[in-house]
């Protein structure tokens, strides 16, 4: 399962750069300025995030592994699709029923950080 969060890490990266790139050369002059923020807030929420998940994992090969920490990743990662996803497809569909599933990825990504907090703690509470 760690490797497939390595991997998940460096293509959401990838693909946050692209978004990104994306959004500054192709949809400034389509997205009313509304939905070309939700856009960016994806981009800027998944580069993130897609960080953090990164470090998470290096820690875990670092200081060891918990369960704890492995949540938190897998909170990011379904965080990182729930939440950015979502406000893509809202800012290119403007497809509204998707609006509940934003709060449903920001709650993973919350808890993600929390996870992330005890599981270091656990992991260096002896030193």
């Amino acid at each position: 399962m760690i490797k497939y969060l390595y991997l998940f890490a460096a293509l959401s990266g990838f693909c946050s750069v692209a978004c990104g790139a994306f959004g500054a050369h192709a949809l400034g002059a389509l997205l009313e300025p509304r939905l070309l923020a939700a856009f960016k807030t994806g981009v800027q929420y998944q580069m993130s995030h897609s960080l953090v998940l990164l470090i998470t994992l290096l820690f875990m090969a670092l200081k060891g592994e918990n369960p704890q920490l492995k949540f938190s990743c897998c909170a990011f990662a379904g965080g990182i699709v729930l939440f950015s996803g979502s406000l893509y497809l809202i800012a290119l569909t403007e497809l509204r029923w998707l609006g509940p599933v934003t709060p449903i990825g920001g709650v993973l990504l919350l808890s993600g950080w929390l996870l992330l907090a005890i599981g270091v703690w656990r992991n260096t509470s002896k030193d």
